[in-house]
C-alpha cells in the first residue's frame, strides 16, 4: 500500500484494449557458419559429448532396473528412475551457455540437467578451482572412487566424478553427491551450479524464485532457471512464482541500489505429457504453452517457444534471455519442445500413446540428428562419433561396477547418520561480511526511541498494572529481536502480506519500514506457496529469509513448501545445505472458522522443522533472536492473543540487550507438588488462573510448566515435575483430537510410569469449527475445564461441583461422533 503509486480513476476507466506481445514459435534458423563463429569447433563437440553421455547414462540406468545388469555389471536398484531419454539436447543446448555461478533447478526427472550443467561448469571453471571443488566435497571421499577409473587428464578426472557422484547418488551410495540421502529424484551438485532437483511436480519454480531473489538483493552473480515439466502449468504454485516475480515494485519501488526483477528463468521441459495425461490436447487448453507468459505480465514473460530437438536452438535462446534476465528485465518463460521415448518409469509401458506416435518422434531424435548435423558439415566423423560414444560406454561401465561394491566397498550412510543432518543446528551472527543496508540507524528509528519509555513488566514498582499505552508488549518483543537481526546480518531479508507501510498484519514490523530499503522488506502477493517456496530457495542459496503467513489456516496453501521442501532439503543434502529460514505464523482468534486454528501439531508431525511457540514477551525476543541466528528451518507460532501482553513472569521484565532463550527447554511458570499443568501456548494465562482457584479453594498446590517448544523439546524437567507430583494435565488451544499434546502425554507416560498415581489427562479445544468470537469461552479451553477435568479424571477435589462435562463418559461420545 505505498501512498507513492497511485491508483488513479479516470486511467483505470479509460476505454481501450489490450494487445499482447507477439510471441515467438520455433523461430530458430540454422546457419552453421555462424553457429561455428559461436560455439567454436569444440564447443559443437562438447555438447555432442554431453549428449552421448546422457543418453548412455539413462540407458544404463533403464536397462539395470528392467534387466538387472547393463554391459555384465548386474545389480537390483529398487529405487526410482524417470528418464529423460530423447530429452538430451534440451538439457544440453541449455547447459552448454551457463555458467558455474548460473544455478539450474530441476524436476524428478534431471539426470540429464545433472550431468550437462556439470560437464559443462568442470569445462569453464579454471582448472585449479575445478580440482578443489573435487578434492573438499566430502573431503575427498568422491574423487578418491573417481580417481580409481582409468583417466588421463583432469578433464577425465572431473568426467569419472561427475559420473560417479551421479550414479552414487541414485544407488545410495555414501560417496554419492548427497550421501545417497537425495537419490536419484532431489540429486544435486551446487558447486557446479546443479541445484536441488524436486520429485514434485512443479516444486522447483518458487524455490528458484527465492534463489533469483537472493541473487538480486545480495547483488551476486548468475542467473536461475527452473526447469519444470508442462504438466507443472496446473500447478498452483508455479502460477504464484511467476506473478510473484513479475511485481511491479522490483522496477518501481526498489531503488536502493537493487532495482529490476530477480533473475528467474522458468524453462517448461515440453514433452506434452505429465506422467500418462497428456498436455497438448487433453488436460490443458493454452494449445502452446507459450501464451500463458501473456497472462502474467505485459512483457508476456518474453516467453517463447523453442525448438528443443535441437540443442543450437536451445543454446541461441539461453544466449539472448540471460541478457534480458541480467538487466533486470525479466521473468522468462520458456516452452521448450521435446519428448521422452521412455515411459514416465521404467514400469510404465507408455499404454497412453500409440506406438506410431513415438515412432514418428523417434524420426526426430535430437542426438541422432545433430551428430548427422555435425558430421554433414565437416566437424567430425561418423568414427569419431562411435568412439565417443564408446569411451562413455566404457567409462559408465567401470562407474556402476565400483558403485555397486558390496557395502565394504562402495558404503551407504544408515539411520545414525540421517539423524546427524536432520538440522545443522548452527549459529551464525550474520551470512555475509558486507555492512546491512539501512536507511537510519537503529538508534534513530522512532519505535527503537519510543521503546526506550516504555515499562518493560506488567506491573510498575508499585505494583500496579501498566497500561496497555505504556507497557513494553510481546509484538514490541518480536520487533527489537528481528530488528536487531537487521542490522547485523546483511542477508536477511522479510516479505510477506502487509510487511510495509501497513507496520506488518499485527503491527510487529511497525518501524521497519523507515529502517529498512523495499529489498529488505517488502510486500508479496497473497501467494503463501511462493512466500515460503521463496524463503525456501533464498535460505539455501546463501541467506537469511524472515516469512510471514498472517494467519496459521493459511498453512494449507503452502503445505508442500513448508513440510516437504522448508522440513527436508538439508537432510535430503546430507547436511551439506542449510536452511537459515524463520517463518512467522500468527495463530488467530475471534474470526471464525478459517483463521483461528492452531496448528502445531501438523508441524510437529514433520521431523526437519523446529518448532516454537513462545507466550510471555521475555520468550518472543529470547526465541525470536535464537531462531534468527540459527541455520534451521523454524515455524515461529504467535497468538494474536498474546500480542498486546506485557511481561508478567520475569522480575526484571524483558531486557534491553540481546539474549536468547535455551533451545528445547520448558521453563517452570509456578510451582507446586500436587500435580502438573504442561500449557503450550496462550492457554498459559487461563492455566494460571485455574492454578490460583485450585490453591485457594481446594489447597491443590499446582506446578505449572510453560512447554515454549514443540520441536526439539526436554521432557526431562516435565518428568522430574511428574516425578514430584505424581500427575499430569496437559492443554492448549489447539482442538484435542491430534493435539501435540497428546504426543507429550505418551512420551511422558512412557518415561515416567512408574511415578504416575493417575491417568494423564490432555484438555484442548472442542473438535469442532471455531465459532464466532461471541462463542469462544465454549470453544477454547477454560480455567474451569481444567479443574473439573482435574476432578473427574485425576484427583478428586472434595465439595467440587464440576461445571462442565470432562467425563471419561464424554470423552468416549465425543469420539465416538468426531466431535
Amino acid at each position: 500500500m505505498p501512498k507513492s503509486l497511485i491508483v488513479d480513476p479516470t486511467n483505470v476507466r479509460a476505454k481501450s484494449y489490450i494487445e499482447a506481445p507477439r510471441i515467438p514459435v520455433n523461430a530458430y534458423e540454422a546457419n552453421f557458419e555462424k553457429e561455428l563463429a559461436q560455439h567454436g569447433k569444440q564447443g559443437l563437440i562438447d555438447i555432442l559429448h554431453d549428449m552421448i553421455a546422457v543418453r548412455q547414462f539413462e540407458t544404463m540406468l533403464n536397462s539395470i532396473k528392467t534387466t538387472g545388469s547393463w554391459n555384465g555389471v548386474e545389480y537390483n536398484h529398487r529405487g526410482p528412475a524417470h528418464l529423460s531419454i530423447g530429452q538430451e539436447s534440451a538439457v544440453v543446448g541449455q547447459a552448454s551457455q551457463l555458467d558455474p555461478s548460473d544455478f539450474v533447478f530441476g524436476s524428478h526427472r534431471s539426470h540429464g540437467e545433472i550431468l550437462a550443467k556439470c560437464f559443462s561448469a568442470a569445462r569453464k571453471l579454471d582448472p585449479a578451482e575445478l580440482e578443489t571443488i573435487m578434492k573438499e566435497f566430502l573431503d575427498g571421499e568422491t574423487l578418491g572412487f573417481a580417481e580409481q577409473i582409468g583417466n588421463d587428464s583432469l578433464e577425465d578426472l572431473a568426467e569419472n566424478f561427475i559420473f560417479y557422484g551421479t550414479v552414487a547418488e541414485t544407488f545410495a551410495r555414501k560417496a554419492g553427491f548427497n550421501r545417497g540421502l537425495g537419490g536419484s529424484m532431489h540429486a544435486f551438485f551446487s558447486p557446479f551450479g546443479s541445484m536441488p532437483n524436486n520429485a514434485i511436480v512443479g516444486g522447483s519454480a518458487d524455490i528458484a524464485l527465492g534463489s533469483a531473489l537472493f541473487k538480486r538483493i545480495n547483488g551476486e552473480q548468475g542467473i536461475v532457471i527452473a526447469n519444470i515439466g508442462d504438466a507443472s502449468m496446473g500447478c498452483g504454485p508455479v502460477w504464484e512464482a511467476m506473478g510473484f516475480s513479475s511485481m511491479d515494485q522490483f522496477r518501481t519501488l526498489w531503488k536502493d541500489g537493487v532495482e529490476g526483477n530477480p533473475p528467474i528463468w522458468f524453462n517448461f521441459f515440453n514433452n506434452f505429457y505429465g506422467m500418462g495425461g497428456q498436455t497438448a490436447g487433453e488436460t490443458m487448453g493454452y494449445d502452446i504453452l507459450a501464451r500463458v507468459g501473456a497472462g502474467v505480465n505485459p512483457e508476456a514473460m518474453h516467453a517463447e517457444r523453442v525448438d528443443g530437438l535441437n540443442p543450437l536452438a536451445v543454446a541461441d535462446a539461453v544466449a539472448r534471455k540471460r541478457q534480458l534476465l541480467e538487466a533486470g528485465r525479466g521473468p522468462v518463460l520458456t516452452d521448450t519442445i521435446t519428448y521422452r521415448f521412455s515411459g514416465h518409469s521404467p514400469s510404465d509401458a507408455s499404454s497412453y500413446r500409440s506406438k506410431e506416435e513415438v515412432e514418428l518422434w523417434e524420426a526426430h531424435d535430437g542426438l541422432k540428428n545433430y551428430a548427422t548435423y555435425l558430421i554433414d558439415n565437416g566437424v567430425l566423423g561418423q568414427s569419431e562419433v562411435d568412439d565417443i560414444q564408446g569411451r562413455i560406454d566404457e567409462r559408465i561401465t567401470k562407474v556402476i561396477a565400483l558403485a555397486t561394491k558390496d557395502e565394504e566397498v562402495s558404503p551407504r550412510v544408515h539411520m545414525d547418520f540421517i539423524e546427524t543432518v536432520m538440522h545443522s543446528n548452527g549459529n551464525k551472527e550474520k551470512l555475509s561480511d558486507r555492512q546491512p543496508e539501512l536507511l537510519q540507524p537503529l538508534e534513530e528509528n522512532a519505535r527503537v526511541k519510543s521503546l526506550k519509555n516504555k515499562v518493560r513488566t506488567a506491573r510498575d514498582a508499585d505494583g500496579k498494572p501498566v497500561s496497555k499505552a505504556k507497557a513494553y508488549s510481546y509484538r514490541d518483543a518480536l520487533f527489537e529481536a528481528i530488528a536487531h537481526r537487521f542490522v547485523t546480518d546483511p542477508t536477511l531479508a522479510a516479505w510477506g502480506e502487509e510487511n510495509r507501510d501497513w507496520g506488518g498484519a499485527f503491527a510487529v514490523y511497525r518501524g521497519l519500514t523507515e529502517l529498512l530499503p523495499h529489498h529488505r522488506l517488502f510486500n508479496s502477493p497473497i501467494s503463501e506457496a511462493a512466500i515460503i517456496g521463496a524463503g525456501v530457495g533464498y535460505a539455501l542459496s546463501g541467506g537469511r529469509a524472515l516469512v510471514e503467513l498472517m494467519y496459521c489456516d493459511f498453512l494449507g496453501r503452502a503445505g508442500d513448501e513448508i513440510f516437504n521442501q522448508a522440513a527436508k532439503w538439508q537432510a535430503m543434502s546430507a547436511g551439506l545445505l542449510e536452511m537459515p529460514l524463520v517463518m512467522r505464523v500468527s495463530v488467530g482468534n475471534k474470526y471464525g472458522a478459517q483463521h483461528s486454528q492452531d496448528w502445531a501439531a501438523l508441524c510437529a508431525h514433520m521431523p526437519g522443522l523446529k518448532v516454537y511457540y513462545p507466550s510471555t514477551p521475555y520468550d518472543a525476543k529470547g526465541m525470536m533472536n535464537l531462531a534468527l541466528r540459527g541455520t534451521d528451518p523454524v515455524v515461529f507460532f504467535e497468538s494474536q492473543l498474546l500480542y498486546d501482553k506485557a511481561e508478567e513472569f520475569e522480575a526484571d521484565g524483558v531486557p534491553e540487550g540481546y539474549y536468547e532463550v535455551p533451545e528445547g527447554e520448558p521453563v517452570v511458570r509456578r510451582e507446586g507438588t500436587d500435580v502438573t499443568i504442561a500449557v503450550l501456548g496462550p492457554t498459559l494465562y487461563r492455566v494460571m488462573e485455574a492454578a490460583e482457584t485450585l490453591q485457594e479453594q481446594y489447597g491443590i498446590s499446582t506446578e505449572v510448566i510453560d512447554l515454549r517448544f514443540v520441536a526439539p523439546l526436554n521432557l526431562d524437567p516435565i518428568v522430574e515435575s511428574v516425578k514430584k507430583t505424581g500427575r499430569l494435565l496437559l492443554t492448549s488451544d489447539a482442538v484435542e483430537r491430534g493435539s501435540f499434546m497428546h504426543t507429550v502425554a505418551s512420551q511422558v507416560q512412557t518415561l515416567a510410569f512408574d511415578h504416575l498415581d493417575a491417568p494423564v489427562t490432555v484438555v484442548g479445544s472442542r473438535n469442532a469449527i471455531t465459532p464466532a468470537a461471541e462463542l469462544e469461552e465454549e470453544f477454547f479451553p477454560q480455567p474451569s475445564w481444567l479443574i473439573d477435568a482435574i476432578h473427574e479424571r485425576i484427583l478428586p477435589l472434595e465439595g467440587h461441583t464440576p461445571t462442565t462435562n470432562q467425563t471419561g463418559a464424554e470423552l468416549a461420545r465425543r469420539t465416538r461422533n468426531a466431535v
